[in-house]
């Protein structure tokens, strides 16, 4: 796929499904066969948030996502913590400079020993840069096994600032698309109530523009807030305006 058609089918991609694949294709000609994104809106000092909130895409082997992320492997991962302090694109060369100077604590060895029996060696991590310090969002873009790091080192040096480019213009495209995690989709009818508190309206006023009770319309927001995972109808707004499940043009 050429670029410019790349491009275009990144900017006319209705939903993050097929954004994704888009992506995926094209990082594979530069040779990174697995992608991993993650992004997170719900980051505090102490934590990157509720693993169910995070926005995550890849096309690693379940095997690989089942330990990986369902186990927490990423927390302890030394790539996730350089995105998490810096901005930009980053060669994995990096670790073995970490374990040349011995500076890998128990839990990042750990990970990178099931990552080299997985066959995660050679890459390159982006990680986007954020407008609020509650969010942050990076990409790990893993070789093919039969690549070494300098193979894809080589890559990045004639097509790097393309690559980089290129996740960018992606990350950016995520936000603006509907996404639900596991647990957290709305309903049509939570949607609409949640649409309508947004717009001002009182419970009384949303009953009447529904043709709904007022009973019925508070059930709404309490399953609502309850598919979201909040405490309040305002943060139940907050979040699903967040993953743009609100206000959303049907196709």
């Amino acid at each position: 796929m050429s670029l410019r058609a790349y491009l275009l089918s990144v900017a006319d991609a209705q939903s993050i499904e097929e954004l994704w694949d888009a992506h995926v294709a094209k990082m594979a000609e530069f040779g990174f066969d697995r992608l991993l994104y993650g992004f997170t809106r719900y980051r505090t000092a102490t934590s990157l948030g509720d693993p169910e909130d995070f926005i995550i895409l890849t096309n690693h082997s379940r095997s690989y996502t089942d330990v990986f992320l369902d186990e927490g492997h990423y927390f302890h991962a030394p790539m996730v913590h350089w995105a998490l302090h810096n901005e930009g694109a980053k060669s994995w060369k990096l670790l073995s400079e970490m374990e040349q100077t011995k500076t890998l604590t128990a839990a990042e060895r750990r990970v990178l020993e099931f990552n080299r029996e997985m066959g995660v060696t050679a890459g390159y991590s982006i990680s986007f840069k954020s407008i609020s310090a509650r969010s942050k969002g990076a990409i790990a873009l893993t070789a093919r096994s039969d690549l070494s790091q300098d193979d894809i080192d080589a890559v990045w040096h004639d097509h790097g600032a393309d690559i980089t480019l290129m996740n960018n213009i992606v990350h950016l495209k995520i936000l603006t698309l509907p996404y639900s995690a596991p647990k957290r989709a709305l309903t049509a009818r939570q949607r609409e109530v949640l649409e309508w508190v947004g717009d001002g309206k009182t419970t009384q006023d949303i009953a009447l523009l529904m043709g709904l009770t007022t009973a019925t319309v508070e059930k709404h927001l309490r399953l609502a807030r309850e598919a979201l995972a909040v405490e309040t109808t305002a943060q139940a707004v907050l979040k699903a305006a967040f993953a743009n499940q609100m206000f959303v043009l049907d196709a």
